[in-house]
């Protein structure tokens, strides 16, 4: 059986700024199945600087009125927030997770106890972050969106000379686009990743497609955990709505990815208990194609087959030509001999 995969369910900024819209969300992926709902910890003024511009997809989706430190200004939550999101989460029995960006929030994340750390592609190159993550020796899931197979092994450097070790990081493979065009997803990146770096946790994928199809195909090819934007509307102003999933389509991904899990088996080919009761009715027998008398040579032209399957196989066919029957047989009569 497939190991079951880990669903973290990408709040993000989607609440925001609001903290009550924030407690829906935990309610809403909780409800749909995941195994935990991730926000994101930042404060502004230590993440950008104020005339920082903004990514295309978020003009697109926000304008050209703000600049990327206005438009996160607004969407920034406090520490006593955080801690009333986790309050939230427990009485859900859903994984409070929250994503730093930079060296304060860390701290802030860790006075909540913080025990599984995800890190954002754009932090794979942040030197200092990356040595304080891993100096915590916790579990980690790094992003590698934008990222080459050097700068990924960078990163894996920095955190295990830190003090992380590698079988406590999962490498998720990401696009970093919102949404991510289909031709860009890569899927089989996964695969690359698992090979280069030998001795991880496990490997996963962050998905910013439209849809659920790529997520439920990333878990057939092996994906472990599992990451996706979602929003209470996609109708909400703010940068990364529109490539999210509504708790409607989140639920139906998480069912899916489910039905996966157990579809994937294991690797033996064998006949299962539910397809064995139907052996019997679809196989076939070797019966007679006409009335045999006995002492009649078998011949294709008085033997045929035909359902159902409690007779001779066909697979004996060459045995049975050119016998003589042992008893008269009406037609259609399983040969029994």
């Amino acid at each position: 059986m497939a190991e079951k995969t880990f669903i973290i369910a990408e709040a993000g900024v989607n609440h925001n700024g609001s903290l009550e819209r924030a407690k829906l969300m935990v309610a809403a992926a909780a409800e749909a199945g995941a195994n935990a709902i991730k926000f994101q910890t930042f404060s502004a003024k230590t993440l950008v600087t104020k005339h920082a511009a903004k990514a295309c997809y978020q003009k697109k989706t926000t304008g050209n009125k703000d600049n990327q430190y206005e438009m996160l200004k607004k969407l920034e939550l406090t520490y006593q927030d955080f801690f009333t999101l986790k309050q939230c989460c427990k009485q859900a029995d859903i994984e409070f997770m929250s994503t730093p960006f930079d060296l304060s929030t860390i701290d802030m994340l860790v006075a909540l106890g913080l025990e599984k750390w995800k890190l954002p592609s754009g932090e794979v190159t942040n030197l200092p972050y990356l040595r304080k993550i891993g100096a915590l020796n916790k579990e980690i899931i790094a992003s590698t969106g934008m990222c080459d197979l050097d700068e990924v092994s960078a990163m894996l450097k920095a955190l295990e000379l830190a003090g992380t070790k590698r079988e406590k990081i999962t490498l998720l493979h990401c696009n970093t686009e919102y949404p991510t065009p289909m031709k860009d997803v890569n899927l089989r990146a996964m695969k690359t990743l698992a090979e280069e770096f030998p001795g991880l946790k496990s490997i996963g994928y962050s998905d910013h497609t439209l849809g659920i199809e790529v997520p439920i195909a990333a878990v057939a090819m092996g994906a472990t955990v599992l990451e996706k934007h979602f929003t209470l509307d996609r109708k909400l102003p703010g940068p990364d709505h529109q490539a999210s999933l509504e708790p409607d389509e989140l639920s139906l991904m998480i069912r899916s990815i489910r039905h996966i899990e157990q579809a994937m088996g294991h690797d033996i080919k064998m006949p299962t208990p539910s397809e064995l009761k139907n052996r019997q009715i679809a196989r076939k027998s070797i019966v007679a194609a006409r009335a045999i008398s006995a002492n009649e040579i078998f011949s294709e032209n008085n033997l045929t087959v035909k359902r159902p399957g409690t007779g001779v196989s066909p697979m004996h066919w060459d045995e049975l030509i050119g016998r003589r029957a042992a008893r008269n047989y009406v037609e259609d009569e399983l040969i029994d001999e």
